[in-house]
């Protein structure tokens, strides 16, 4: 996934220290997502479905079909704005695999990129698992989705063995357990969005949630006096202009507060938030003004005691 993670968990009397003992079986788990949904490894079931012909149905496992899923009715309930087939879009302003990239796109290229984005150019099927493309060029990138499919995978493999109060995180992306065995709360930090350093804005207690964070803080370019950002709205294969400089969602499953932390982001302060109200999401916004100061808000169902 080309990131790091960090596991916490409390013990019990008859296993004071599990987490060495699962080292193999978390590390096996995550080598699995991976192989099933990567597109840096070429032999992986999701490379292989980029690669496939169009028109055709390809077998994939039940994960990458649930996972397919989720992220169609985060496309369907955003209108668009989160959708996995956005990568030929992301490419083209050097924000994927094509770092080495020079040029500045052109409004040619920007359009030939739009023509392959669109979720509704895939197909799923249920049973048995396959996924259909209508163009052979179709590019399908899980990056805004998998991770937090990652973090679920490894708290339900710590719940099955028995761990229910527990920390995991990858990549920024986190699921909490039940309260810390003291009664305490996992604190989580959401950082402010300061370009060039690392300044945490609120702590949240937290626990029995998934926690996911977008922003665009971390990964933009300048061009001629001009910040692009990373984060690519799917209808425009552009990058985004708006405000919005970071969206925290709070959901059961990480793998949709993931998703739909993107989605919000790519939306922006005034439309991310409507869709987040009108879906019920807990979600925190930070709106970058321009003065360079920072302003949030918050959705009703987000905890009003997580805001202080």
């Amino acid at each position: 996934m080309g990131t790091t993670y960090h596991i916490s968990a409390a013990g019990t009397a008859e296993n004071p220290d599990p987490l060495p003992k699962l080292q193999g079986k978390i590390d096996a788990a995550l080598a699995e997502v991976n192989r099933q949904m990567s597109t840096y490894d070429p032999e992986s079931e999701l490379s292989k479905f980029n690669q496939a012909p169009a028109d055709q149905w390809f077998s994939v496992s039940k994960p990458l079909l649930e996972v397919m899923q989720d992220a169609m009715s985060i496309s369907e309930a955003s209108g668009g704005a989160f959708d996995v087939t956005v990568g030929p879009a992301v490419n083209i302003w050097r924000f994927g695999p094509e770092k080495e990239r020079k040029s500045f796109p052109t409004d040619q290229e920007v359009q030939a990129a739009r023509e392959l984005v669109g979720y509704q150019q895939i197909q799923l099927q249920a049973d048995p698992p396959a996924l259909k493309k209508s163009q052979q060029d179709i590019y399908v990138d899980l990056s805004a989705i998998a991770k937090g499919y990652g973090v679920d995978v490894v708290a339900d493999l710590l719940e099955k063995e028995g761990l229910t109060s527990y920390m995991v995180e990858i990549g920024g992306e986190v699921r909490l357990g039940d309260y810390k065995p003291n009664g305490d709360a996992w604190v989580i930090g959401i950082e402010t969005p300061v370009e060039n350093q690392r300044d945490v804005g609120i702590k949240v207690p937290l626990h029995d949630t998934g926690l996911a964070t977008s922003g665009d803080y971390r990964n933009f370019h300048w061009h001629e006096g001009k910040r692009y950002s990373h984060t690519i709205n799917p209808q425009t294969a552009r990058p985004v202009e708006h405000s919005l400089a970071s969206v925290s969602v709070l959901h059961d499953q990480c793998a949709l507060a993931d998703g739909y932390a993107t989605a919000l982001l790519v939306l922006g302060p005034d439309a991310g938030y409507n869709l987040a109200e009108k879906n019920h999401l807990a979600a925190y916004f930070q709106i970058r003004n321009e003065d360079g100061s920072v302003e949030t808000k918050s959705t009703s169902n987000w905890p009003r005691a997580l805001t202080h």
